[in-house]
Parts: structure tokens; sequence; C-alpha cells
């Protein structure tokens, strides 16, 4: 994904798989913080409406952002949207005091890999 130009050619695919195998595994980390999320926001929306749907957008901005990686839309300097992302929810789960429990450190864990994978992605460009 790193050797596409800006003006990509209209005849190129609209979704191509990375070629870089550290690619895969932001990918998989990506999967793994926005199913937790996912599977968790309908437990948590029950007791705090506004954290509920924050984990819903999370989910589903880990999956967005998973798409567009795999898009002709994809640019060298979303990799550092990405990291910003994944910083942010870590950060924000220790300011908002989340609980600790082994599906909060699996997704934080997660987060951690997608900032550290992205970072590599981008210096690698």
């Amino acid at each position: 994904m790193s050797s596409r130009s800006v003006a990509a050619d209209s005849r190129e695919a609209l979704v191509s798989l990375p070629s870089n195998p550290v690619a895969y595994v932001a990918i998989l980390a990506a999967l793994v913080t926005a199913a937790i999320h996912l599977y968790l926001a309908p437990q948590v929306i029950g007791f705090d409406q506004t954290t509920g749907i924050l984990f819903y957008l999370n989910g589903l901005g880990f999956i967005g952002g998973i798409v567009l990686f795999v898009s002709r839309y994809w640019r060298g300097a979303f990799y550092l949207i990405a990291i910003v992302y994944a910083l942010a929810t870590i950060v924000a789960f220790f300011l908002l005091d989340g609980p600790v429990n082994p599906m909060s450190i699996v997704a934080k864990i997660a987060e951690v890999i997608v900032a550290l994978t992205a970072a590599y992605l981008y210096s690698v460009e």
C-alpha cells in the first residue's frame, strides 16, 4: 500500500490488500478492539447511555479505519491519524476511569498495537 501514488489511477481496484505483513497485524488489532467495543456497547449502554454510544462509535471508528486502510483512498498521512485515534482511546479510558477487566486490557493492548504498527508503517512508507 505504501507504493500507491496520491493521484490514483481510475482503473485501480477499490480494495487492495497490503503488501507489508505488519499491516495485517494492525488490521487484526483494530478488529479485536472494534469487536470488543461493539460487543460491550449494549451492556454498557444499560447503565450509562453516553458511554455506550461512545463504545459503538469507537468500534465503528476502528472498522471504518480498516475499510479506509484497504481502500485506494488511503494516504500515508492517515497513519498519523490512526496513531492519534488509538492513543486517544487509551487516554480516554484512563481519564474516564474505566473498569479494568480482561476485555478492557485486551482492547487497550490491541490499541497500543494499532498505534505501534501505524507508526512503523508510516516510517517505512
